[in-house]
């Protein structure tokens, strides 16, 4: 029985992999080649946590307000701020994408976040914003949430509140940045293409069976650099449908050009129909192994009483 639910998970996360790799094979390889990761730079953060401090509590109001837009006439609850608040300042969650968009500038003696107008590449700048994030507003961020939920403040007091009251982010000026500070990495724009595949990664973040997904480049798909090795082979019959040879079906041209959201689309929906079809599977064959061990016990039962 645990066989044949470790063979239908497995189909799982091969039917969402492959979900994935329509998504990777229509970024070009320039994009989707691994990028160096980058270091959060300690010693700026008292520079600019004032200004990260304006910033997240900005998100935290208007991703709020966004919200309650969408699910009114309904009160959005006390726990969906916080889900927000608990969020902003984590690049692995989409509330947090407010960050890939601002830049560190340099100004004379002073560091300046500047927005832009579309994503950048997450290097050692948007570490340094999001672990000055972290760091300002810490555990504070249900008592901001709280805030926000039963005194509903305008903007203005609620940033005030949060900078200058709740974490003191704000209370003095920062100091003047050293002359011989070693200049930041320019801001580099991400493709539209490859800034919407991350997204549809984050979305897709806890869905059954894509536990701990990983990002993989083009390149590696291509040339097959992903999942375990030497794993055991999947019998099951869906896992047979799955192209075994990824890197040929990377290099095949579509024979027209196919807007790529549909394309995405359309592979998420099959996912989940095969997905479905899988739970379905699973719990036939649940129902089935139970009756028969009702059945074992029933004439294990009888065949007792017989012998007395």
């Amino acid at each position: 029985m645990g066989e044949t639910m470790t063979k239908s998970m497995n189909s799982s996360q091969l039917l969402v992999l492959y979900t994935l790799v329509i998504v990777c094979s229509l970024i070009p390889l320039s994009h989707s080649a691994k990028k160096p990761v980058g270091i959060a730079r300690k010693e700026d953060i008292p520079y600019i946590k004032c200004q990260v401090c304006e910033k997240l509590a900005s998100q935290i109001y208007h991703q709020v307000e966004a919200k309650g837009s969408e699910v009114s006439p309904k009160k959005l609850s006390e726990y969906e701020i916080i889900e927000i608040a608990e969020n902003v300042c984590n690049l692995k969650k989409r509330e947090a994408d407010w960050i890939l968009k601002i830049d560190i500038v340099e100004k004379g003696d002073k560091l300046e976040l500047v927005e832009q107008d579309s994503e950048g590449q997450c290097n050692s700048e948007c570490k340094t914003i999001e672990r000055a994030c972290q760091e300002v507003l810490g555990y504070s961020d249900t008592d901001a949430a709280e805030h926000l939920y039963k005194k509903k403040p305008q903007l203005n007091a609620f940033v005030n509140f949060v900078c200058k009251d709740l974490t003191g982010a704000c209370k003095s000026k920062p100091p003047p940045v050293p002359k011989d500070r070693a200049p930041g990495e320019p801001f580099v724009a991400k493709s539209e293409k490859e800034a919407e595949m991350e997204r549809l990664m984050k979305s897709m973040e806890g869905m059954p069976g894509a536990p701990g997904m990983k990002m993989y480049s083009r390149e590696d798909l291509m040339n097959q650099k992903f999942g375990a090795e030497g794993g055991d082979e999947d019998e099951d019959e869906d896992a047979e449908e799955f192209p075994s040879n990824l890197g040929k079906a990377l290099r095949q041209k579509p024979e027209k050009e196919t807007d790529w959201k549909e394309m995405i689309i359309k592979g998420i929906l099959n996912a989940g129909e095969k997905l479905k079809e899988h739970t379905d599977r699973v719990s036939f064959k649940l129902r089935r192994w139970w009756q028969s061990k009702k059945t074992e016990w029933k004439k294990s039962s009888q065949s007792g009483k017989a012998e007395l």
